[in-house]
């Protein structure tokens, strides 16, 4: 048996890298154990063909935390990000497009081209915006109140959260209530009436989420994708300068300066349980890893069907989890190309619109016919597609002249009714390339090397149950005191010593390191 460490982390991703060094600054020892060759979990570089390396799953940045940035000097390390300038591209059908810029009167003048009235109410619209995002926050580098509360202590808690709510007013208050419960179309409904505006700002509402664009709920996905920063201004996305395995590297660097030991290649196969508490990992090697606490960075399924076990948890704490939703209608597809797509609607390349998120997707009624087909087991005749081009940002990523592009689309279901993956992979990236000529004639021609990431290759590669990129659903009903369930949404789990600090706990999915950090705080708290 391996000598004792106080805390052994299963999985390396950024969350685990996260808690990894903030316990590590608090003087304790810790293991971090990654499965794979590469540590990071979703946020890997990789050199998928030589002189390319792709940011094969995660592939832009801005809802890393900025305290965790200041706290483990992630800069100092090498992290750095590019914001998107500009930050959306949408060409549409019938030849006209629109750009949003970093510079906001730039971007009224792109949406007045649609609608005056709406680039009138587009300022009132993001500084509601704000305030809502300053609010929930707030929430996310702490632990969630105790569900239901069990004391005078946990009813302390929820007084505190509402008297941050106070401060938001009535008419914030019923936002944000609408925020967490309407659908991203509903709510964007009451705000503008231009089409073209309106289906630019739902996808963020629906990226990686489980539902289309008029599903309940989805509009708390939009505002989750707009609390991010880069550079400390809000709602910037961006591309991390080699890639998104460079925010692992440098968390690791943060972390191994403060004492962390890192291990690849050593998967563990099961949790050690004894006497009802976590002592340690067994690996799949048969070598056992003794320490005093586990955190485990892997998502709720795998952590507690996988190494647990039934055996050693409640039935009902089991059927809970059980119920806990984490299958995922995305796919991604990274392509190395010669050359860039040259749109109908604005000729050209390269031009400011391949710095842009490039969205195909010409309406919300577009978007939810896509996720009819989802929801009912079939791959999305026409899906909603997001391009992206890192090398126009980093060119070090790629050979001199060659590019690549990123296609991040919904849906995909994971279960199917027909079929399986292996077998409608190819023809599924077939259908997305036909579609993408329909918009920019002769991209097909462009393709020099391919790699289509299903739902299913996402859960075989990354470990992630269901090929769901949040580790979970981000529903309502399971979400922050509710997250992964009822009575255990603060880290701790039903067997003593064991933490969950992936994003199967608050505040959920995303590059954003929070669950790790409030994992560590309270193994802390809990531990001395």
């Amino acid at each position: 048996m391996a000598g004792a460490y106080d805390v052994v982390m299963v999985g390396g991703g950024h969350n685990g890298l996260v808690a990894a060094a903030y316990l590590a600054r608090a003087g304790r020892r810790v293991l971090v154990l990654e499965r794979r060759s590469l540590i990071g979990g979703c946020a890997v570089t990789e050199e998928i063909w030589p002189g390319y390396r792709v940011s094969t799953a995660s592939y832009l940045s801005s809802l890393l935390q900025e305290r965790i940035i200041r706290d483990l000097e992630l800069a100092r390390y090498g992290y750095h990000v590019d914001a998107k300038d500009p930050a959306f591209f949408s060409p549409f059908p019938d030849g006209r497009y629109l750009f949003m810029w970093q510079d906001g009167r730039k971007t009224l003048e792109e949406i007045a081209k649609f609608s005056r009235r709406d680039a009138e109410t587009f300022p009132r619209y993001e500084e509601e915006l704000e305030r809502l995002a300053q609010f929930v926050e707030s929430l996310l580098l702490t632990a969630p109140p105790e569900f239901p509360p069990r004391g005078p202590g946990d009813l302390l808690d929820y007084l505190k959260i509402a008297a941050r709510a106070r401060g938001l007013g009535r008419r914030d208050l019923t936002a944000l209530v609408k925020i967490f419960t309407q659908s991203a179309a509903d709510y964007l409904d009451e705000w503008f009436e231009s089409p073209e505006l309106k289906v630019t700002l739902v996808t963020d509402g629906v990226i990686g989420a489980n539902g289309g664009p008029r599903s309940p709920g989805t509009a708390y996905i939009l505002l989750h994708h707009c609390m991010g920063s880069v550079g400390g201004k809000r709602g910037l996305w961006g591309f991390v300068r080699g890639g998104m395995g460079a925010v692992a590297e440098a968390l690791a660097a943060a972390a191994r300066a403060r004492g962390v030991e890192i291990r690849v290649d050593a998967p563990v196969a099961r949790i050690r349980i004894q006497g009802g508490r976590a002592t340690g990992v067994v690996l799949e090697s048969g070598e056992e890893i003794a320490a005093r606490a586990v955190a485990s960075n892997a998502d709720p399924h795998v952590t507690f069907l996988r190494l647990v076990g039934e055996a050693h948890l409640e039935p009902d704490f089991v059927a809970a989890i059980r119920r806990f939703r984490c299958e995922g209608t995305s796919l991604k597809i990274n392509l190395a190309v010669r050359g860039l797509p040259d749109f109908r609607a604005l000729p050209g390349a390269p031009a400011p619109q391949h710095r842009a998120t490039m969205h195909i997707c010409p309406s919300i009624e577009y978007v939810e016919r896509a996720w009819d087909d989802a929801k009912y087991g079939r791959p999305s005749a026409r899906p909603l597609l997001e391009l992206t081009c890192p090398t126009l940002y980093d060119p070090s990523l790629a050979p001199p002249g060659k590019h690549i592009l990123g296609i991040f689309l919904q849906y995909a279901p994971y279960t199917l009714r027909e079929g399986n993956w292996d077998e409608l992979r190819e023809p599924f990236a077939e259908r997305v390339f036909d579609l993408i000529e329909e918009y920019a004639p002769g991209f097909r021609s462009l393709i020099e090397h391919r790699q289509v990431l299903t739902p299913l290759d996402l859960e075989r590669r990354f470990a992630l149950t269901g090929g769901n990129i949040f580790h979970g659903e981000m529903s309502f009903d399971q979400m922050f005191v509710l997250r992964p369930v009822a009575g255990y949404a603060r880290y701790r789990t039903p067997v003593e010593d064991l933490y969950l600090c992936g994003s199967g706990a608050h505040p959920g999915g995303g590059v954003m390191g929070a669950p790790g950090y409030n994992c560590a705080r309270q193994m802390l708290r809990l531990r001395g």
